[in-house]
């Protein structure tokens, strides 16, 4: 203590009264830097606490048929979101939520430690389509949990029991591993986007742009009141060159069997039709699948994943000849050859049965037609010794097998097409002649798609014109989105006109008691086609096996066209384990009639009230039992125009009298009814 005598010494003093004053300074300074130099900034800081931007999520576009028919459309839902723009620990409050979100606490952890990286403003979308007790939940809690929501979003709805669901795919979350990717670089964790299909392969136009309102909240994060709004931008529908009609047609008549088929128009290439067995319900990915489920289906033996129509590489078996039967005749081999099946023949010191000795029967002797309609190995054994290797591949090539279609489709198979260039690249060995054999039918080496395999054949019955597949309109497409392959256009292989009808003629035999499958002839429909059998492993093989013959069945094709020559639709059904292609013909046949059933009912005149008009009849007896149906057609004249209806008396043989009114609508067309009166 200093005495009563003692003062403070006057440096001392001024020294605390100077440190007094540079502390004044300090704090002077420090407020002007808050509210002058970085009044901005603070402000801006202080607003980003006040207002907190809410997504609005952009429903995905309508996926539709050719005729404008709805296939995917959306629905709305609830999803619950974990907002990152507050101080509150996430973490402390995370198993609460996960326990009013019936979620794994575990999970719930990982998620928010996976976005901690993110900027703050993206949320956390914690969990799809929830509850109505969940959304009550989150209501209930808005005080003490204020950085749980929820927003609005338009969820996918598929189709039931997995119809289409190869072509059209299905959408999930993007992942870590996608975003690493250029294609989806300026894409938000979170994001819902195409995995497969036409989803994935279209999603820039079926994707909308997210839009977002601002709220502002209180200091516990609490939302008191809304600024203003930007609206979300949906995505663009797409339509796609699937007819409904056919696809039913083709789903129900491959039913429960594993295979696929694939409906084109060999015109310009427009996939009607896509069918793969068995498939898989993309409703459970629209939402999150769970991982029991995706494991299940990426360890099903039977591959429900798998697009088998553009996937799956297999042998061709005797669907192959057409090539073969194309090859010989181009190259002047197959006109006037003849071959005499006794049930085989010895190549190169190997003995090659031909199918028919399992019905204990020989072809005799066979030329190129009969060789296609009753399928016969020996013939195109010997073909195939006399075209070689080199000359086989040399047409397989040209017409696209061994190589993609540039179908308008994700992760589309090549398929195998060996050459001595195709084994010494691959196996680095050179080709032997005895390989070739096999390949004359359509075995060894050779695997195609089943889309391959009908652009093969249409482009053959179509005098070698080939188009690339696709399932979109591709003039209805964004310049900047047509798929690059489109750009290679059509394919044209000579082909002689002789050599076409030869080929088309045998073909159309196929399906009638002459040809391999007898029992798909479509009545008064000019159906052609042919038929094949390919083994999944070699006969010793199988012989080895305990269950060799009853687990590796040979598959089942059918690949057909209507008509014989120029057609309007190509059909090609893959019947995995089917046996005889005889099988998979039949169900080729029901996808062909349903297709001219439709296109007969279609109208493709409109009688104009300048003229006459043509009207056809059928009829039976209007008394008595007389069931025999009877046809006939009629010129009637209506080309009064004063006249809005005209009835004419016709006098029918064994039906009497038919009365006959033809009415005139306001367009000028006219349509003809029976008239009661």
């Amino acid at each position: 203590m200093f005495g009563r005598d003692e003062k403070v010494s006057h440096a001392r003093l001024t020294a605390v009264q100077y440190i007094i004053l540079g502390i004044f300074f300090v704090l002077a300074y420090g407020l002007w830097r808050l509210q002058v130099a970085q009044g901005d900034l603070y402000s801006s800081l202080a607003e980003k606490n006040r207002v907190r931007n809410v997504p609005i999520l952009a429903p995905r576009g309508r996926i539709l048929d050719r005729e404008g028919r709805t296939i995917v459309d959306n629905y709305p839902s609830f999803t619950a979101l974990l907002l990152r723009d507050s101080s509150r620990d996430l973490l402390a409050d995370s198993d609460v939520i996960a326990h009013g979100l019936h979620m794994d606490p575990k999970e719930m952890r990982e998620r928010i430690r996976k976005f901690s990286s993110m900027p703050q403003y993206q949320p956390i979308y914690l969990k799809d389509d929830i509850t109505p007790d969940e959304l009550a939940f989150i209501e209930a809690h808005r005080n003490e949990l204020p950085e749980l929501d929820t927003i609005m979003a338009h969820r996918r709805l598929y189709p039931r029991n997995g119809f289409m669901a190869h072509l059209v795919g299905y959408v999930g979350e993007v992942s870590e591993e996608m975003l690493n990717q250029a294609r989806w670089e300026l894409y938000n964790p979170g994001d819902v986007v195409g995995k497969s299909g036409a989803e994935l392969e279209y999603n820039p136009i079926l994707m909308g742009k997210n839009g977002y309102r601002r709220a502002i909240v209180n200091s516990r994060g609490k939302e008191v009141g809304r600024l203003d709004e930007t609206p979300a931008v949906p995505g663009k529908q797409l339509k796609l060159t699937i007819d409904i009609d056919l696809q039913i047609a083709a789903e129900q008549a491959l039913g429960g069997k594993n295979g696929a088929i694939v409906a084109m128009d060999p015109r310009n290439g427009e996939i009607l039709a896509m069918v793969s067995r068995p498939t898989f319900d993309p409703n459970d990915f629209s939402i999150r699948i769970s991982r029991d489920e995706w494991t299940k289906l990426v360890n099903d033996p039977d591959h429900p994943l798998l697009n088998k129509a553009i996937q799956a590489q297999l042998a061709p078996g005797s669907v192959f000849k057409i090539i073969m039967a194309t090859a010989g005749l181009q190259e002047g081999i197959a006109q006037d050859m003849k071959v005499t099946c006794n049930g085989g023949a010895s190549f190169y010191g190997r003995y090659f049965k031909c199918w028919v000795v399992a019905d204990h029967r020989v072809h005799g002797l066979v030329d190129i037609s009969k060789g296609i309609y009753q399928s016969c190995d020996v013939f195109f054994y010997t073909l195939a010794q006399k075209l070689g290797i080199q000359r086989i591949a040399k047409y397989a090539a040209a017409f696209g097998l061994g190589q993609k279609t540039g179908v308008d489709l994700p992760q589309e198979a090549s398929g195998v097409m060996p050459s001595e260039e195709w084994k010494l690249r691959t196996f680095k060995q050179k080709w032997y002649a005895g390989e070739t054999i096999s390949v004359g039918i359509g075995q060894g080496a050779v695997a195609v798609t089943p889309l391959q395999l009908a652009r093969a054949i249409a482009g053959i019955t179509s005098d070698g014109m080939m188009h690339r597949p696709h399932v979109a309109f591709p003039e209805q497409l964004p310049a900047n989105l047509i798929p690059a392959a489109a750009s290679d256009g059509d394919v044209k292989v000579p082909i002689d006109p002789k050599n076409w009808e030869i080929i088309t003629n045998a073909m159309a035999n196929v399906p009638t008691p002459l040809g391999t499958a007898g029992s798909a002839h479509l009545q008064g429909i000019d159906f052609a086609g042919k038929t094949g059998s390919a083994q999944t492993i070699s006969n010793m093989t199988k012989a080895k096996l305990a269950r060799g013959k009853a687990d590796f069945k040979d598959n089942a094709w059918f690949v057909g066209v209507t008509p014989r020559r120029s057609p309007e639709l190509v059909v090609a059904v893959l019947f995995e384990g089917g046996e005889h292609g005889q099988f998979a013909a039949r169900i080729a046949a029901q996808v062909v009639k349903a297709y001219v059933d439709k296109q007969r009912r279609q109208p493709t005149k409109v009688a104009k009230g300048d003229g006459d008009v043509e009207v056809g009849a059928v009829w039976n007896a209007s008394e008595g039992d007389d069931e025999v149906l009877r046809s006939g057609h009629f010129v009637l004249p209506v080309s009064k125009k004063r006249l809005k209806a005209v009835t004419f008396v016709l006098r029918l043989r064994g039906a009497g009298v038919l009365r006959l009114r033809m009415i005139r609508r306001g367009d000028g067309s006219c349509c003809a009814q029976d008239d009661k009166t």
